[in-house]
């Protein structure tokens, strides 16, 4: 799955514009407990998340993950999504709750795994 395609799929509002979003993601983590993030897939993943602070994007960044989704329509300040920008991390919001969220990227083929 792309990044285009999750955007489209959760009808999702792309807060880095200049963002690869022909990037693929192989799988997904919901969380707003980065400590639980940890254990989850790191590579080319895509992260769920309610959490609006820095530590969010830290924690994509350390393990690979290429894209945030801020779920119930959370908006990152500016300084989250420049953060996101220097380390190549595509950010977008949802309105959707992270359940409905989750459910529709699986729906669509996304899986998750604890790496």
């Amino acid at each position: 799955m792309t990044i285009s395609q999750i955007i489209e799929t959760l009808d999702a509002e792309l807060l880095t514009p200049d963002a690869d979003v022909a990037r693929e993601v192989h799988a997904a983590c919901g969380s707003d407990m980065m400590s639980d993030v940890l254990a989850y897939v790191k590579d080319q993943a895509v992260l769920l998340t309610g959490l609006n602070n820095p530590q969010v994007v830290r924690t994509a960044d350390m393990m690979d993950m290429v894209c945030i989704v801020f779920v119930r329509g959370k908006r990152p300040d500016e300084m989250i999504l420049r953060l996101a920008e220097a380390r190549d991390i595509a950010v977008m919001t949802s309105k959707m709750t992270m359940f409905t969220a989750c459910g529709l990227l699986y729906e669509q083929g996304l899986r998750g795994g604890v790496g």
